[in-house]
């Protein structure tokens, strides 16, 4: 059963009871990632992410790492674009010990100048580790080509630049500023009874929101037309990211567009998995993803390839797209693809960590709850026409791209994707 409870300060408690389960998955999501900084801040949801778990009025770095570790179960944190979470899964015996632990660090963190010395060669070793992986690069570099000067553009670590610069006032300002209870959502899946829940919660996080606090409403980005850009580096393959904008993440359309991503490339029996690996040999790593925000999105393809086969392999992507705009699916092939969404949503179900991501971006998102039933109803209305309707509007625009890897712009035939 789900329940909700909103506190007097404007944040949210959001749980659900599975009567079965001995363990609880809890999250604290914060309404705010990468995209609510600007070029002097950005990197700073994170950084702020890393120094939650760096020592407390009460403990150390290495004491919460104990604490977390003897808890048993999972304890991480992650942030994103628009939200920030933090999230353990542990017996539900412990869940007063996690509570108490969790309020701790949100609510006081030290941001010790040494802690954060320490912290920034970590964050920056880790902007290395990703612009030393161009399979995880591509991505970045493809947004910045698709978002141009908008906060959506930005990485989520932030430039080696102005992590190098970043300051305790930065960081604690950064707390202040988003981290108020208007916009936390905490959620709780699993052996979690609400009304207990509520009582564990209230005497830390009923704190009062600051009132002289300002935040700046998000921006809407605008949808530049299609643009390619390679990046030349001296890896061995060829690495391409490409895709249009799609959809944000309450469109009515959703549905569609997640039948559309397994069709163009969400599995091993998807079109672009098929033409390129499995009968041209051209790639090992193909595949599609959707990324949504509250007001906006992208439909991306990724490919890591062969130089010599970048403008076949191209051909062969454009082609397909052609082919899904202006064909159909076979009712056979339609059924396979739902049937590849319900086993994913019903995976899912069993996962009390991923029922609690839900659950929060349910609430972050919606406002509500979307039951599995309701998610699954409107999945089986989607047509075959459907799918090939916003295909056309999508593609019918051209593509964006961007490439990385040891190739020049010579080389690249981009007309090949700018007639889909």
């Amino acid at each position: 059963m789900h329940r909700k409870t909103v506190f007097d300060n404007g944040l949210r408690v959001v749980t659900e009871n599975i009567p079965h389960a001995r363990t609880v998955s809890v999250g604290i999501w914060v309404d705010v990632g990468s995209r609510d900084e600007h070029d002097l801040t950005n990197g700073c949801s994170h950084f702020v992410e890393h120094m939650l778990f760096k020592g407390t009025a009460g403990r150390s770095a290495s004491q919460i790492a104990r604490e977390l570790d003897a808890l048993g179960g999972t304890a991480n944190a992650f942030t994103g674009k628009d939200a920030t979470c933090f999230y353990a899964s542990v017996l539900d015996s412990h869940l007063p010990r996690l509570v108490e632990l969790f309020a701790d660090l949100i609510l006081h963190s030290l941001f010790a100048e040494e802690e954060i010395l320490r912290e920034r060669q970590v964050i920056l070793q880790e902007v290395s580790m990703v612009e030393d992986s161009p399979e995880e690069y591509v991505h970045d570099l493809f947004e910045e080509v698709l978002w141009g000067r908008h906060p959506l553009a930005k990485t989520i670590l932030g430039s080696a630049e102005v992590v190098g610069h970043m300051d305790r006032q930065k960081l604690v300002d950064h707390l202040g500023k988003f981290y108020d209870p208007a916009r936390i959502v905490i959620a709780a899946v699993g052996q979690v009874d609400h009304d207990s829940f509520i009582e564990l919660l209230s005497p830390s996080f009923s704190f009062s929101a600051n009132p002289d606090n300002s935040v700046p409403a998000r921006t809407s980005p605008q949808e530049l037309p299609a643009r390619q850009k390679i990046f030349t580096k001296p890896f061995e393959q060829a690495h391409v990211t490409l895709g249009v904008y799609g959809l944000a993440v309450t469109s009515l359309d959703r549905y569609k567009m997640m039948l559309l991503n397994i069709l163009l490339g969400g599995n091993m029996s998807s079109r672009l998995f098929q033409e390129i690996r499995e009968k041209r040999g051209l790639a090992y790593s193909v595949h599609s993803y959707l990324d949504s925000y509250e007001d906006s999105g992208y439909l991306a393809i990724y490919l890591g390839v062969n130089p010599v086969s970048l403008n076949e392999t191209l051909s062969v992507v454009a082609h397909e797209l052609g082919n899904i705009c202006e064909n159909e699916m076979s009712a056979e092939e339609l059924a396979g693809v739902k049937d590849y969404a319900r086993s994913g949503i019903f995976l899912a179900a069993e996962n009390l960590e991923a029922r609690m991501t839900r659950l929060a971006r349910n609430e972050l998102y919606f406002g509500r709850n979307i039951s599995f039933e309701e998610v699954l109803e409107e999945l089986q209305k989607v047509t075959a026409g459907d799918i090939a309707g916003l295909a056309r509007q999508f593609f019918s625009h051209g593509v964006t791209a961007a490439v990385l890897g040891p190739v020049s712009g010579d080389e690249v035939s981009w007309e090949k994707i700018k007639t889909v």
